[in-house]
């Protein structure tokens, strides 16, 4: 498990959850869970999946848990505030692993994700970066190669988006908000 410590009211959520089976995916939808179910995390309610694909993933991933109070926290997400949403869905899209066909739930929830406001992994909920950075390599393996240089994700992300527009210079929308901006935005070495 991540490095989340005994105190922290997510634990007893993430392990209800991860009771019925393990898997790497379901331990990242599990913290997910239980982060979005504590007020942590940027992710909005059914992790920004409506409510048919949120069943089929709990479904696929938690069979026989019933659903978690996971709905709660406000509306569904709506892409139209998201302008690059198609361009990340073409990005994630181009390089899912070959088993995500059956599994469109996860492109959905990272492009929620990236529309927080700080690093892509405290948005999703998950505990640590290595959590995702281990989601990413399974989820799509030929993207998550191509961060060689060890880029934060959501710069990451972005700069592919720039990439293909011929854009040089590209910081996440949110990334000037961050308090971690001089460190992504310094060199890369």
């Amino acid at each position: 498990m991540s490095a989340v410590a005994d105190g922290d009211e997510r634990l007893a959520t993430y392990r209800g959850l991860m009771g019925v089976r393990w898997t790497f995916g379901e331990h990242a939808l599990a913290s997910m869970l239980a982060s979005h179910m504590h007020g942590r995390g940027a992710m909005p309610a059914c992790l920004g999946l409506d409510a048919r694909m949120f069943g089929r993933m709990l479904d696929h991933h938690f069979p026989g848990i019933g659903r978690p109070d996971a709905a709660a926290g406000g509306g569904p997400w709506d892409m139209a505030t998201m302008p690059e949403y198609h361009e990340l869905k073409a990005l994630f899209t181009e390089h899912q692993a070959a088993h995500l066909g059956e599994q469109p739930w996860w492109i959905e929830i990272m492009i929620v994700g990236c529309s927080g406001r700080n690093h892509l992994w405290e948005d999703l909920g998950l505990f640590t970066r290595r959590d995702l950075t281990r989601l990413m390599h399974e989820l799509f393996p030929g993207l998550a190669a191509r961060n060689d240089r060890d880029m934060k994700w959501k710069k990451f992300l972005y700069k592919q988006l720039c990439d293909r527009e011929g854009i040089v210079a590209c910081p996440a929308p949110s990334c000037d908000a961050c308090a971690h901006f001089s460190e992504c935005f310094s060199s890369e070495g």
